[in-house]
């Protein structure tokens, strides 16, 4: 009896042991492969530093680890029963780990995009439409290969299997429930695959969305969220912007113009103040340099309506733009022509005693 134990116990020894070795060998081939993928990462520009690690090094880890324990389990000397409980339980890991990896491979190409474009630049109208794309995506390979993934590991089971054969075979009817319970969220994907490849908008373009202006932040699958001026965010249905109407200033260009409207008296001067606004805006670092307009647009019995055109490069530089041509306009007028001021005007005659 001692000896039978001594035995199983020196068969579980060895077991032990070769297992740890395989373990250890996955583990040094893993750290002397991505050694050698570092290496030679830093020869191709298109890549970061240590991304490949970053990103690869979980999951590739644990799938040679997976591989090693797979390949070592036949000489573990283990029964057949519990030899292919362990089995099916490395094909789920290895399912598993596969997934990551490939889902992994898009945090990847996200990181190759950033550094190549950024989107902190003036003119980010390419960084834009790349990330809008990546990010939509992105999004769609982690949900699509999550399912593929999920059916795939189901169906290592010979339960699931049968009844996903007693499915497929009444797939028409249940194709036919599923579509019509399913027509909203199918319209929400397609309409994010639409945003994707159409680009009605990109991530930071400037919007007006509800009657609130203000920039994209994030484009998901479901759900566009909108960072309003005043640092509150309206979360919009991706549908919205394919269904109904909305204004981006940023579609082609993120170059504006900006009015700004002054009210005086019929007596000012209209080419003094032109030329003011002219001498303004060369001093101002907010204009771009391209359009200075100052027009009557306007005259009601009381005032003559002044219109100032303006311009510049994004609407943040031309909102400030405005209020600072609208502030030196005015103090322009009140020091140097304050009877230009809006004024009401009265006669009064006196009347003869009878």
């Amino acid at each position: 009896m001692l000896l039978v134990g001594l035995e199983g116990w020196q068969r579980w020894s060895i077991s032990g042991g070769l297992l740890v070795a395989a373990v250890a060998a996955a583990l040094i081939i893993h750290y002397l492969l991505f050694r050698f993928l570092t290496r030679v990462s830093k020869g191709i520009s298109v890549l970061p530093e240590g991304v490949l690690t970053k990103h690869f090094g979980g999951p590739a880890r644990w799938i040679m680890i997976c591989v090693a324990v797979r390949l070592e389990l036949p000489f573990l000397g283990a029964s057949e029963r519990l030899a292919n409980t362990i089995a099916h339980i490395l094909s789920l890991l290895l399912i598993a780990m596969i997934s990551w990896l490939l889902i992994k491979a898009t945090y990847v190409l996200q990181d190759c995009v950033v550094s190549r474009f950024s989107i902190e630049e003036e003119d980010n109208l390419r960084a834009r439409k790349i990330y809008t794309q990546l990010n939509v995506l992105k999004r769609i390979t982690i949900v699509v290969v999550s399912v593929l993934a999920l059916g795939m590991m189901l169906m290592t089971f010979p339960r699931v299997r049968q009844l996903g054969t007693t499915i497929l075979a009444s797939a028409g009817i249940i194709g036919i429930i599923i579509g019509m319970a399913s027509q909203r969220t199918i319209g929400t994907f397609i309409a994010g695959l639409q945003i994707a490849f159409t680009q009605p908008i990109r991530v930071d373009d400037v919007v007006i969305v509800e009657n609130e202006w203000g920039r994209i932040e994030e484009i998901t699958l479901t759900y566009v969220v909108v960072k309003i001026w005043d640092l509150r965010r309206l979360i919009v249905p991706i549908t919205y912007f394919i269904e109904k109407p909305f204004q981006n200033w940023t579609r082609t260009t993120a170059d504006i113009l900006g009015t700004v409207f002054i009210y005086v008296d019929y007596t000012v001067p209209v080419e003094v103040i032109r030329e003011e606004l002219s001498r303004l805006l060369k001093n101002s670092e907010l204009w771009d340099g391209k359009v200075c307009v100052l027009q009557v647009t306007n005259a009601s019995e009381r005032t003559v309506e002044l219109r100032a055109l303006v311009s510049a490069s994004d609407a943040s530089k031309a909102w400030s733009l405005r209020c600072q041509v609208r502030e030196k306009l005015i103090d322009f007028i009140r020091k140097n022509y304050p009877d230009a001021l809006p004024k009401l005007r009265a006669e009064f005659h006196q009347l003869k005693d009878r």
